[in-house]
């Protein structure tokens, strides 16, 4: 379903108790970045993300609206708010509408200021096999959410299929990490919990990036397909995971900072790879 289509319109259902049970889950989902795993769904929070989910036709079961967002289930009437139109319409691409008051989005909520509008989306299988052959980003126990999803972007952004995280990064579907990917999730195959030994599933070569590297990036023989390796913040890459890849390379810093951030780091390698493929 393309964004300007239109679902047929359903009866809404109203909640306005903060002990409906899902109120309850979409409280955990909020707050609790691992919640989709025992839960086995994914809130996303905001039109950006939600526009995006159906623009790659993920199919939402639930679209939770605030009061001050819906307008009916014939759209909008003539001088109308123009935002919660285009909400309202957004709305509609769920199965079911769940309209909340605006008092009550903020019981569950993980922004400083409510979104109005969410999807829940069944829990995608990020326990999935990994697929052979692919461009891949491998991350090695990141622990910062804004630095995993920055990178999701890039990914997505740069040619990448597939991200594979391994035990001990943080959670792909948590919602900061989905707010900083603005919607690259649907875009990439992603497995997560993956022991190291698992990446000779992926069967491409594996390249870590280090500020101790035997190439530098410009005139390195990449591979191509490849998994680029991206390390932990503070410790980089794991000793059990940089024996298993075939080259290390490191990005010339000429103004001579010691390190460059992961997420940076991340987007200059993988365009590097995009750029000799074009």
């Amino acid at each position: 379903m393309s964004p300007t289509d239109r679902a047929t319109p359903r009866p809404p259902q109203f909640v306005t108790s903060r002990d409906n049970a899902l109120v309850q889950r979409l409280r955990k989902l909020g707050q609790d970045p691992t919640a989709y795993r025992k839960l086995g769904e994914v809130w996303l929070e905001g039109d950006h993300l939600c526009a995006a989910a159906v623009q790659r036709g993920v199919p939402a079961d639930t679209a939770v609206v605030a009061d001050t967002a819906w307008l009916g289930e014939h759209g909008c009437a003539s001088g109308q708010d123009a935002q919660a139109a285009a909400l309202s319409q957004l709305a509609r691409h769920a199965a079911r509408v769940v309209v909340v008051p605006e008092a009550l989005w903020r019981h569950f909520t993980g922004l400083e200021s409510p979104a109005r509008i969410g999807f829940l989306l069944a829990r995608p299988d990020g326990s999935g096999a990994l697929r052979p052959g692919l461009a891949t980003v491998v991350l090695d126990r990141l622990q910062d959410a804004g630095n995993v999803g920055s990178i999701l972007r890039s990914a997505s952004a740069l040619g990448v299929q597939q991200v594979v995280a391994i035990k001990g990064t943080a959670a792909l579907w948590s919602p900061k990490v989905l707010r900083a990917a603005m919607g690259a999730h649907f875009g990439l195959h992603l497995v997560e919990q993956v022991e190291v030994a698992e990446l000779d599933d992926l069967a491409v070569p594996l390249v870590a990036t280090s500020s101790h590297a035997e190439h530098l990036l410009p005139v390195a023989p990449l591979p191509d397909p490849c998994a680029w390796v991206l390390g932990h913040e503070g410790q980089g890459v794991g000793d059990a995971l940089m024996t298993r890849c075939a080259m290390t390379v490191s990005i010339p810093q000429p103004g001579g900072e010691e390190s460059l951030n992961v997420a940076s780091a991340a987007a200059i390698c993988l365009y590097e790879s995009l750029r000799r493929r074009l």
